[in-house]
């Protein structure tokens, strides 16, 4: 419904710059609490697909699929939107605690009981969730995120300068 952040709340190094915030745009009346974490969530998305693009671009290599764990990647409606704005399949593991699954892996390996990692990851894991991108969707997350969400901070970044003359933060 046209609520939109961008979660730049730590500075980067080249962009965002050190002068970067967050911003939250187009609050209006009819946007209550579900509203602003959906924005966070997209929010995040976007950020994240940035970064993407930037990791394909050095690397010369096309993401074709993610894979999500953690916290956020637990619910199937944030699963979902990451397939979304990724345009991307997405999946989660079949268990929530993968930190605690990777060092599992990495013993089962050094105790033998398995002879490689490739043997043990395939053992071990498998993929509990899919989401595919809706395509209507992935079209409006689309829009959003090249019309709205990439040229954003080059809008704002005169005013996060202006806060931090003013301010002095961060410093």
């Amino acid at each position: 419904m046209g609520l939109m952040l961008q979660p730049y709340w730590s500075p980067g190094v080249r962009e965002p710059g050190r002068e970067a915030k967050g911003a939250l745009i187009g609050f209006g009346d009819v946007h209550g609490r579900t509203h602003v974490y959906r924005a966070i969530v997209e929010g995040l998305m976007y950020a994240l697909k940035e970064s993407a693009g930037r990791i394909e671009k050095r690397a010369k290599v096309r993401i074709r699929s993610l894979r999500v764990s953690g916290g956020g990647a637990q619910s199937d409606s944030v699963v979902q939107i990451a397939a979304d704005v990724f345009g991307l399949k997405v999946e989660r593991p079949h268990t929530t605690e993968t930190s605690g699954l990777g060092a599992a892996i990495c013993a089962a390996v050094g105790l033998g009981l398995h002879p490689d990692y490739a043997t043990a990851v395939a053992k071990m894991t498998r993929v509990g969730h899919t989401a595919q991108p809706d395509k209507l969707r992935q079209e409006l997350y689309h829009q959003l995120y090249s019309k709205v969400y990439r040229p954003l901070y080059t809008q704002l970044q005169p005013l996060y300068r202006d806060i931090r003359a003013i301010t002095g933060y961060p410093q």
